[in-house]
């Protein structure tokens, strides 16, 4: 049986086929201005990967922040849902979840079968999302890919007052003109962040273990600050950016089973 979860995030539609609870393909397409748009191609890409048509699936679940606008899709499912569904999955052992994307940050407590028992989201400001290094790389002239590895050279902590990602630039041009080393700069851009996450996710409490998804997990500098802070280990998936579609599908697997 084949069903699908797809992912309408703010910059990416991600989709994902699963076969017997197996990934068998998935895609990425950038959400632009027309995301119903998005969430079709995103469709019709991950259905040419996995040489199917639209016939096969049994079930097609919808996520993220433009859910809505996968119009083909036959159910719908919380971001928050989605997440602890997938980690719950992967990692049984997980009761925190912490999920940081390009627009927002969100930390989910789930119980041993994978409800959600509290959440919170920093949905109102950058300084806690992948767009604030987006920005913070500008600044810095820097390739936002090689951010992580650089953060990882510093041996120096520089403190970063700025708690909006406007004033954070501000205070990044001073601190260059301050003469302090690029990646000393890079590690206290990736620290802020991380205090603002971990910060949230204290506010619900956390309990061992812990996982973080999202496509900022794929930054290895932010993961180390958010290791640091946190103290404690952190589980990671393969594809952190999958996810939520990956919870999506799962949902709609239990759907098509009759759940």
């Amino acid at each position: 049986m084949n069903v699908v979860g797809i992912d309408c995030g703010a910059k990416y539609v991600k989709a994902l086929v699963l076969e017997d609870d197996k990934i068998k393909a998935k895609s990425s397409v950038l959400s632009g201005f027309d995301q119903k748009a998005a969430a079709q191609e995103a469709l019709d890409k991950v259905l040419e990967q996995a040489s199917l048509k639209k016939e096969d699936i049994a079930y097609i679940t919808a996520t993220g922040a433009g859910k809505e606008e996968a119009v083909f899709a036959q159910g719908t499912i919380t971001e928050v849902g989605a997440n602890a569904k997938a980690v719950n999955i992967l990692f049984p052992s997980v009761r925190t979840v912490i999920d940081v994307g390009a627009e927002e940050g969100r930390s989910i407590k789930i119980n041993e079968k994978g409800k959600v028992v509290d959440f919170a989201i920093n949905e109102k400001c950058a300084a806690g999302a992948g767009t604030f290094t987006e920005t913070m790389a500008r600044a810095l002239e820097v390739k936002l890919e090689e951010m992580g590895a650089l953060s990882l050279k510093s041996q120096k902590s520089v403190p970063m007052n700025a708690q909006c990602a406007v004033f954070a630039e501000s205070e990044v041009v001073s601190l260059i003109h301050a003469k302090h080393a690029k990646q000393d700069i890079v590690r206290a851009v990736h620290d802020a962040i991380a205090d603002r996450i971990a910060s949230m996710t204290r506010k619900i409490g956390i309990e061992k273990d812990v996982a973080l998804v999202g496509g900022v997990a794929r930054n290895i500098g932010f993961v180390d600050s958010l290791k640091r802070d946190l103290k404690q280990e952190l589980f990671i998936p393969e594809e952190p950016e999958y996810s939520c579609a990956l919870g999506a599908a799962f949902a709609a697997a239990e759907k098509a089973k009759g759940g």
